[in-house]
């Protein structure tokens, strides 16, 4: 086996960099000192084959489960009005239910009872007028309405100070 010499070793020589501006370079040092390996750029192409081959499936897949859920929820619905007309059924097959429908909606009796019908148990006021509530609250004369109106747009046009408001007769709270 052979073995090299001191002499025949390759010397290292440190070399400085030029200086350079800490705004204008930053942006290019950080380019430059991003290596890919082959390994680097082998997951990367891994990754994006995945992403095109299993996206397309995996969202015709979440819509197809949304599409199940709906169609769940479709036949939870129509089997909880199944089991309700299933109920309704089975009350029509019993006599004393139908007994009861029959008077209450058709007003029907059994033979030997009488059926009396009250179709305005109200007792008629004396007058068409409402009686007043008191003695002392009657109609107003006056139509609020329109004084708050026409009082918003007084305080919203006028160009008096509040102090002549007051003294010309118009109380501010």
């Amino acid at each position: 086996m052979r073995q090299r010499t001191p002499a025949s070793r390759p010397t290292r020589v440190p070399v400085a960099l030029p200086p350079s501006s800490a705004g204008q370079a930053a942006p290019a040092n950080w380019l430059r000192s991003i290596r890919f390996s082959g390994f680097t750029v082998l997951m990367f192409v891994v990754i994006v084959m995945f992403v095109v081959i299993v996206a397309p499936g995996l969202r015709v897949y979440i819509e197809q489960r949304q599409q199940l859920a709906q169609l769940h929820a479709a036949v939870d619905s129509q089997t909880a009005a199944n089991n309700d007309l299933t109920t309704q059924i089975a009350r029509w097959n019993d006599p004393a239910y139908i007994k009861a429908e029959a008077r209450d909606r058709l007003y029907y009796v059994m033979p030997g009872e009488t059926s009396f019908l009250i179709i305005d148990d109200v007792p008629a006021s004396d007058s068409g007028t409402p009686a007043p509530v008191s003695g002392t609250i009657t109609t107003t004369n006056v139509d609020w309405l329109s004084s708050l109106f026409a009082s918003g747009v007084t305080a919203g046009l006028s160009t008096q100070t509040p102090d002549q408001l007051q003294t010309n007769g118009v109380v501010l709270p």
